[in-house]
């Protein structure tokens, strides 16, 4: 008996090590996880993916359209943002980056490697799923966000990327409809000003890390303050053809939406440090998404 009790006592011993070493492991996945999702700039991946149903809604697709667009926008934008770390890793290990999960070694350079070219190719049959002619206008956006990454962020036309990227994007949202329609040129301008102007603010906070590590976009040759005046024209002026663009007269929203615009630009990039700016365009970007669900819902 003694010998039995003894072997039931290991034997629960050896149950309660393999749990505690499956909670460690459970432990150990979801802080990968965590800190992989962290390091694909899941704010402005979440924005423009809500931004694209909210489009999707108001041209007229229906629920499957709807799901499909944004799911082809949420992969494009989970490669750019992972494609993004993992090629400014030299760079944020000099300047001590340690808010990036690259930095603080939470998660592996190979990791975010195969995390962005498995979003990458996931995005190339959602895509071409909403049509060909569809399909193509966004993956060359996401051709030319990667192009960024990689090449295009250090040279005078780093703004480039962002406004192709953007300017299209309202394309890849009608191109998808019956008869495949191209988007008004006013909207794709109006895209493609945003994109500009969220470039410049989401590049000033980093302008000095950058300089220092060589990277010499346009941003950089401007300086913070002459990007941040630049920054807050590009979106008041996507705003404004928002409202011009359209037949009819500006509807008191519309008015509304342009004072209260240029006061938090201007209020925002008084001062171009820190991440104010870029919060700032992002809640312009929605501000203009609500108009436009009202001017384009057929």
């Amino acid at each position: 008996m003694p010998v039995r009790t003894t072997q039931i006592a290991e034997s629960a011993d050896d149950g309660g090590s393999g749990a505690t070493a499956r909670a460690a492991r459970a432990v150990r996945v979801g802080r990968a996880l965590g800190a992989l999702g962290a390091s694909c700039h899941p704010l402005p991946a979440a924005a423009v993916t809500l931004f694209t149903a909210a489009l999707a809604v108001a041209a007229g697709h229906g629920p499957p359209g709807v799901v499909l667009l944004a799911g082809a926008v949420a992969a494009g934008q989970l490669s750019v943002g992972w494609c993004n770390d993992r090629a400014d890793l030299r760079r944020d290990l000099a300047t001590g980056r340690r808010d990036k999960p690259l930095v603080a070694g939470t998660v592996s350079a190979d990791a975010v490697a195969r995390a962005a070219g498995t979003a990458l190719l996931l995005c190339v049959p959602l895509s071409l799923a909403a049509g060909p002619l569809a399909g193509a206008v966004h993956l060359v956006g996401v051709a030319a966000a990667w192009g960024y990454n990689l090449r295009l962020k250090g040279t005078v036309a780093s703004w480039a990327p962002y406004a192709l990227a953007f300017g299209l994007l309202p394309a890849f949202v009608t191109l998808g409809l019956p008869g495949a329609p191209w988007p008004p040129p006013w909207l794709m301008a109006a895209a493609a000003l945003l994109g500009a102007g969220a470039h410049f603010a989401n590049v000033l906070p980093d302008i000095d890390d950058d300089l220092a590590t060589g990277v010499v976009g346009l941003p950089q040759r401007l300086g913070a303050r002459r990007s941040a005046a630049l920054a807050g024209l590009l979106v008041l002026g996507s705003t404004a053809a928002l409202l011009a663009g359209p037949p009819g007269p500006v509807t008191a929203y519309g008015w509304v939406l342009l004072g209260a615009t240029a006061t938090a630009l201007l209020v925002a990039f008084r001062r171009p440090a820190g991440r104010l700016p870029f919060l700032t365009v992002m809640a312009v970007a929605g501000a203009d998404v609500i108009l436009l669900v009202a001017e384009l819902r057929p």
